[in-house]
């Protein structure tokens, strides 16, 4: 925790892997009078829920003033910019999130389609949800797990307080489920995005559209990120050497699985595998 005169700030910032969905950050701030933040873009989703005071919150040419009960979206990409009030300055809690399941969770929530900044319901409990993802926050795997399982909680109550059912409506996310159930049974094997279209009954070309529709990334891009992901957990988890996981996560050329796993997670698998003390390197 920082403090900062009658400010305080408790945050968390995580570096996860995982695919789906996964906290980036999260935290609650006091804000000194005039604190701001931007304009400036993020690379992931962000949403401030005010529990005190004023400010404002601002996106290119258009702002708002917002106080305790309100909330704001920020998309990744998105130029945004906001400042405490100078004699109200606000209370806020945060959560910061990214993965592939993100905007399709959010779509189902409605605030895409919404104005990024609106008022929540009255008696909401969102300063406790977010509190909670707060409270479990950390950096083993079971902290990672809860702070999950905490923001699925948070964001099935903007489903049900704002309420777009937009997989229920749009059955197309139904080839997009059979691709990704099919990726997840059959990674390790030797599939391509000819095999994963045919599994969900499209095209390839219409599998890639879907795709970027849904979760923004291409179906081909979307198995190598899955692969990188299972092999980062089979090296944190322990007992296999970087060509043993590369294997078992459906690469055959480990020349090309190093060049990857280092593109998507930051380091060579070798220098990840060494991080873990149960890892073992070739």
């Amino acid at each position: 925790m920082k403090m900062e005169g009658s400010g305080f700030r408790r945050s968390y910032k995580g570096e996860s892997y995982n695919l789906g969905l996964a906290v980036y950050s999260c935290g609650v701030q006091r804000c000194l009078p005039s604190h701001s933040w931007g304009p400036a873009v993020r690379d992931h989703y962000l949403i401030h829920y005010i529990v005190h005071g004023k400010g404002k919150f601002s996106i290119r040419d258009k702002s708002w003033q917002l106080t305790a009960g309100d909330a704001f979206l920020v998309q990744p990409n998105m130029i945004a910019g906001y400042a405490a009030d100078v004699q109200e300055p606000w209370e806020y809690d945060w959560v910061g999130f990214n993965g592939s399941d993100a905007k399709r969770l959010l779509q189902q929530t409605g605030l895409l389609d919404m104005e990024p900044a609106f008022h929540c319901p009255e008696n909401n409990c969102f300063h406790e949800l977010l509190s909670n993802i707060i409270a479990v926050s950390g950096t083993s795997s079971s902290a990672e797990a809860r702070m999950e399982s905490c923001l699925l909680r948070f964001l099935a109550e903007l489903m049900d307080a704002f309420g777009a059912q937009v997989s229920q409506r749009d059955s197309s996310y139904e080839y997009v489920q059979k691709a990704i159930q099919f990726i997840d049974r059959n990674y390790s094997s030797s599939i391509d995005i000819e095999k994963i279209a045919q599994s969900a009954g499209v095209s390839r070309s219409h599998l890639y559209r879907l795709f970027m529709a849904y979760i923004n990334i291409p179906p081909n891009e979307y198995l190598t990120r899955y692969r990188v992901s299972k092999a980062a957990e089979f090296l944190k988890d322990g007992g296999l050497t970087v060509g043993e996981a590369a294997y078992s996560a459906g690469f055959a050329d480990q020349l090309y699985f190093s060049r990857v796993f280092k593109k998507y997670m930051g380091m060579p698998p070798s220098h990840f595998s060494g991080s873990f003390s149960g890892g073992k390197q070739l």
